[in-house]
């Protein structure tokens, strides 16, 4: 089976090796760069055995991009301080969603209105709505790319009708398909980003519930998902012009 690699960072400045990769699932970090070739130089290496390649990287790459602890502890913060997040913020607040349904949509009244009707309603006066129209009022901007399979699944469709109450806030509401963001390498990880300057990880479990909102406050870690969002937010489509593409082919 193949390693889930995710891209932590490079110190190229165009783009190419050397790099760091973190294995997911094991917590192994892959190296990429040039070999080390002169056997006058692999001579001098001790520990080194046939089969094994050595590669040449720079202080730099290993001191922005590597791991600062040997086993991370998670920063978990509860569902106040996450909340608070989206009053406190400055700039910018950006989300990407990536799974296929959400527990607490079909949760929702309106998701069974929805469901069983094809219509949606929604509340302008909501908590959450009145929070979001007041901070893109004042300037700040807010945002979100939705991925979306092919065909849609029932809450993909549930919340691309869901976008018009937040394109109703101000937000700036795009989707993109899933095949696109496979391609983009873009891993399956909701997170919402703050200001460029943190990162809250959303944990979901096997029955999409939302088990725990971590922190993310290291520069490295946070370019790499600024580093997602850019790419995410370059290939999408704004909602209404995806809708209408998902209504085509229906």
């Amino acid at each position: 089976m193949a390693r889930r690699l995710r891209f932590n960072g490079t110190d190229s400045k165009t783009g190419g090796c050397p790099a760091l990769h973190e294995d997911i699932d094991t917590g192994q970090w892959v190296v990429q760069g040039p070999p080390l070739t002169e056997p006058q130089d692999l001579d001098q290496l001790q520990h080194f055995n046939d089969g094994e390649v050595a590669v040449v990287v720079t202080r730099e790459l290993l001191v922005d991009f590597g791991p600062k602890e040997i086993n991370r502890v998670p920063e978990i913060i509860d569902q106040d301080e996450f909340a608070n997040l989206f009053k406190q913020f400055r700039y910018t607040a950006w989300h990407l969603e990536c799974r296929r349904g959400y527990a607490s949509d079909r949760e929702d009244e309106s998701y069974s209105e929805f469901v069983e009707t094809g219509k949606l309603t929604w509340d302008l006066n909501s908590e959450w709505s009145t929070n979001i129209k007041a901070q893109t009022a004042s300037g700040k901007h807010v945002g979100r790319v939705r991925i979306v399979d092919d065909p849609p699944t029932t809450g993909q469709l549930f919340l691309l009708a869901y976008a018009q109450c937040n394109a109703a806030t101000g937000e700036d509401v795009r989707n993109l398909w899933r095949a696109d963001a496979e391609r983009l390498r873009l891993l399956p990880e909701d997170f919402w980003i703050f200001d460029s300057r943190l990162v809250a990880l959303l944990n979901f479990d096997e029955a999409d519930t939302l088990r725990n909102v971590e922190l993310i406050t290291e520069p490295a870690e946070v370019v790499r998902y600024c580093q997602a969002r850019d790419a995410a937010m370059h290939q999408a489509i704004p909602y209404d012009q995806f809708a209408a593409q998902v209504n085509a082919t229906a």
